[in-house]
């Protein structure tokens, strides 16, 4: 029996592969303008009838094979050096020709939602960039999203090769494009990009079945996930919870003028500050929809222009209106809210600007620590301040409400890895550019494992042996401590350094490259940098310092414990420090040492020839030390001389 959400893609493969007399049809990847990858066998696939005969013309040779019984054909070009356009011609009962082909690297980039954040996101910070991108060779192909709980799937819907120019690299992912655009600059080859990542995934959606042979628990999950009936109970449950809901009413859109036209008197409105969550200005426990409203005075400069204004972040959704229209709107808490502003829409003088904001659950409002303002030419408009505010509607909680947000197949266990990396396998790849942890970092206990087990998995699936496999370590995140403290983070962190054990691994630190205030930080070059560093020496093997100092032991010599590293370069330093003490060789911040009952204190630490010496005075036996362990360290000071930061890390383990 199949799965509902399954339907389309069962009548897909039906197309492709029931019809007797079936024309051959070609995976989504495998068209126009992809790149293809250099000095390594190229596996070119597809479907034919059964025992078609199929012909490959490639590069001035051809080649032959007939599909077999399963109608799947197969042609292993190869290797060849880099280079092109190239057309490729395929022919059976049909003949279909490829064109602007390119021979050069291709690398896999997957993850979550630091790896799906596209340079549009991060174009006002880029802009040059964007501006500049005229990289004909640099190519990404983005697979969309997609889930299969069953088993691992031949197809895809469809997608297309773009290549990065002032349009296209828009869509492209920014850590993806930096890495890309490092390397095609270093070794002018063609760069391709494959890009399988979705936003709020745990590493287990990406692994399959058998990457979980060391996970009892999951795998009878998997089994569970396959029983359809189990999984529409879920549909029906929801369904049932929010039938038996009463249909909300928001008040600013339903009265006899809506509250965002200018036509509307206001009554009881009252005063609130932006930025900042209602909850903390004295509206307790609300979710729901809560209208604001000013008055801006803007300048006769700045009209009869295009505008833009930028709102920070906004939790969790919101429209703008600016005289009474709606110039903007998101529908979820993460992108920074940008948007345009028509050059007749402003006036000189007042004009009412309103904001609706819808919350679901926990604080709603306005991030604080981010740009609120409207701006034209070289004139801006402070937007941050008092102003009024009425709720619309509040959202009642529903007793019985438990499983109501039903089942999230991009969640489980295989799923994306089924719908989004098994159909790719097949494509001869450089290496694999990996980016996620956030969604694990509530339970980091097995992340280690769990990472550990997607590179073997991937490995083996792909059959190129250990592929380099190149990831992020996440940044810093969330309020600052100024206490040690434990950190599921930081625990994420080390589990994530720890993988480094693996062969031919490479990871780029990014502690000094979050954001408190936002899980997607707007610095996304500097990470795509350390990843392309990363590349030239796992990948391509050049003689470089990649990484930052990575812990390798420690010893104990009385009251102090002396740490060593790999990765030390030209030499350790503290880069940047506000907490210097009175001897200026000893640094205080990040450091936090303890005895055998592992409760820590902050510590002092000095650097003596390629080792740190961390101790305190409170602690007589030290056990253990660490660095930077806290979800969004204050100020981790320690790099070495060629600027790349310490990982976190954690001694005595």
């Amino acid at each position: 029996m199949k799965k509902v959400f399954n339907i389309l893609l069962v009548l897909i493969a039906s197309a492709v592969f029931d019809s007797a007399s079936a024309q051959i049809k070609l995976p989504s990847l495998v068209r126009d303008s992809m790149v293809l990858q250099r000095d390594m066998n190229i596996n070119i696939w597809g479907w034919a009838s059964k025992g078609e005969k199929v012909t490959v013309r490639f590069n001035n040779k051809t080649f032959k094979t007939k599909a077999g019984d399963d109608q799947k054909w197969l042609i292993q070009l190869p290797a060849m050096k880099a280079g092109g356009p190239y057309t490729m011609e395929i022919s059976g009962k049909n003949r279909i020709t490829l064109h602007d082909i390119l021979i050069g690297d291709v690398w896999f980039c997957s993850g979550q939602s630091n790896m799906v954040h596209q340079m549009r996101l991060h174009s006002v910070r880029y802009a040059k960039e964007v501006a500049s991108a005229n990289y004909p060779e640099i190519r990404q192909f983005w697979i969309p999203t997609l889930t299969n709980l069953e088993n691992p799937l031949d197809t895809m819907p469809i997608s297309y090769w773009k290549s990065a120019n002032p349009t296209d690299v828009l869509d492209f992912s920014a850590i993806a494009y930096f890495f890309a655009k490092d390397l095609y600059q270093k070794y002018h080859v063609p760069i391709g990009i494959i890009n399988a990542s979705v936003g709020g995934t745990p590493i287990e959606a990406w692994m399959s079945e058998e990457g979980f042979k060391n996970f009892p628990s999951i795998l009878k999950t998997l089994d569970k996930n396959k029983d359809t009936a189990y999984i529409n109970s879920f549909s029906r449950r929801h369904s049932h919870n929010f039938s038996n809901m009463p249909k909300p009413v928001d008040k600013g859109l339903t009265g006899a003028e809506p509250w965002y036209s200018t036509a509307y008197v206001p009554t009881e409105w009252r005063q609130i500050g932006i930025p900042g969550y209602w909850e903390d200005q004295g509206l307790r426990n609300l979710d729901g929809v809560v209208w604001y409203r000013k008055e801006i005075d803007v300048p006769a400069s700045m009209t009869r222009k295009e505008a833009k204004v930028f709102l920070g972040r906004i939790i969790d959704a919101d429209a703008l209106y600016i005289n009474g229209k709606e110039v903007g709107h998101t529908t979820y808490q993460y992108p920074q809210r940008r948007y345009t502003v028509p050059g007749n829409i402003l006036k000189p003088g007042k004009n009412l600007f309103v904001i609706r904001v819808t919350n679901n659950f926990g604080k709603g409002g306005f991030v604080s620590d981010k740009p609120y303002c409207l701006f034209a030419g070289n004139d801006t408009v402070d937007l941050k301040g008092y102003w009024q505010y009425k709720v619309g509607e509040v959202f009642i909680p529903h007793r019985g409400f438990g499983g109501g947000f039903g089942f999230s197949a991009q969640n489980s266990p295989t799923a994306l890895y089924n719908a989004m990396v098994a159909p790719v396998i097949n494509y001869t790849i450089k290496g694999i550019v990996w980016y996620q942890g956030e969604s694990n970092a509530g339970n980091p206990k097995d992340y280690e494992q769990l990472q550990e087990s997607l590179i073997a998995n991937w490995r083996d699936k792909w059959k190129e042996g250990n592929i380099p496999f190149l990831y992020v370590q996440l940044p810093g995140y969330g309020d600052f401590n100024y206490l040690p403290s434990e950190s599921g983070w930081a625990e994420l962190r080390n589990a994530q350094l720890h993988c480094l054990s693996e062969p031919n691994t490479g990871m780029a630190v990014a502690i000094d490259k979050g954001e408190w205030n936002d899980i997607h930080p707007d610095r996304k070059k500097p990470v795509g940098d350390r990843l392309a560093l990363a590349a030239q020496k796992i990948a391509y093997g050049e003689n470089l310092i990649y990484s930052g100092p990575i812990y390798q032991s420690s010893t104990t010599q009385g009251n102090k414990i002396i740490v060593s590293f790999t990765h030390i370069g030209s030499g350790l330093i503290f880069k940047d420090s506000s907490y210097v003490s009175p001897n200026a060789e000893e640094v205080e911040g990040e450091f936090a040492i303890a005895g055998a009952d592992k409760k820590f204190v902050w510590a002092k630490a000095k650097i003596e020839g390629n080792k740190l010496v961390v101790w305190s005075d409170e602690i007589k036996d030290p056990k253990y030390v660490r660095y930077a362990w806290a979800d969004n360290p204050v100020n981790p000071n320690l790099y070495n001389k060629q600027g790349l930061p310490a990982s976190p890390f954690e001694t005595g383990e």
